[in-house]
């Protein structure tokens, strides 16, 4: 499994977005998010969410993977990831996913496998771009889109608008389920 060293996340940031001759100040604005916010993104003294990840590489007009891995993708025809071999990122402590298809070029889905171990605390939700599809693999896990939350349990799978406020949280042990989302 190749495993992210996520400090390096938030130094490729900064180099890529100082390359291009982007300001903090606008990188803040593009995210729409106030300049502390973005200072501590940087800094690495905030945990950098996956959607949000995903609108930096955009600001900075890059592949998400080019931040998670200091790499570009590399196929444009096809690309196999073996079993534990994707591209593995811990976000958080009992969030953990692994990047399916990262080697491929101009994708415009991204498959996931993600486990999440049962949390004290739910997670806040989250917003993106696109569309994303959930399908259980094992455990259950309540998904929550908007003000509504669903209990899916294994074979049970979800379609909906990330642009809503959205998050899944475990159900009763470890949960592992695939997400596809399009940006």
């Amino acid at each position: 499994m190749n495993n992210t060293d996520l400090h390096q996340i938030p130094k490729r940031i900064k180099e890529l977005r100082e390359i291009l001759d982007i300001s903090s100040i606008e990188m803040a604005k593009g995210l729409k998010i106030d300049i502390d916010q973005y200072t501590a993104l940087e800094n690495g003294t905030k945990d950098i969410p996956i959607s949000t990840l995903y609108d930096i590489a955009e600001l900075l007009g890059v592949d998400c993977t080019v931040l998670l891995t200091g790499d570009s993708p590399r196929m444009n025809t096809h690309t196999v990831v073996r079993k534990g071999e994707g591209i593995a990122v811990d976000r958080y402590k009992g969030y953990h996913f692994e990047g399916l298809a990262y080697n491929f070029k101009n994708r415009i889905m991204d498959p996931m496998l993600v486990t999440l171990d049962v949390q004290e605390k739910e997670p806040a939700l989250v917003t993106h771009g696109g569309q994303e599809f959930n399908y259980v693999l094992e455990g259950s896990v309540k998904v929550t889109v908007g003000s509504k939350s669903f209990l899916l349990n294994e074979g049970d799978c979800i379609y909906f608008d990330p642009s809503l406020p959205h998050g899944q949280a475990a159900v009763d042990g470890t949960t592992k389920f695939l997400t596809v989302i399009t940006e």
